[in-house]
């Protein structure tokens, strides 16, 4: 977060959740891997799908995303509107 605004990455991952519906951390992460180059770092991929978790976090606290009950995170309408996202998919 930076001053209380989303940064690219959060707004990144919001688009994510929108263009993809619901997403579990797990998947967000592999999501946020694909769309990034690929890296001879051993460690890139672990980092990147580990910091999806620190994203759905902050975009929890700050009411961009909910967690649902079956663990997966979706948009709020706040979250939508802030990226301009149609509707939430199921």
């Amino acid at each position: 977060m930076s001053d209380g605004y989303p940064t690219a990455a959060q707004k990144e991952a919001l688009r994510l959740i929108c263009d993809h519906g619901r997403l579990e951390t797990e998947r967000l992460g592999r999501h946020l891997l694909q769309a990034r180059r690929p890296s001879t770092n051993p460690g890139y991929a672990r980092a990147i799908i580990r910091m999806a978790g620190t994203l759905a976090w902050r975009l929890h606290a700050q009411g961009f995303i909910a967690e649902t009950a079956g663990g997966a995170w979706a948009m709020t309408a706040t979250g939508r509107q802030l990226i301009s996202c149609p509707g939430e998919r199921e």
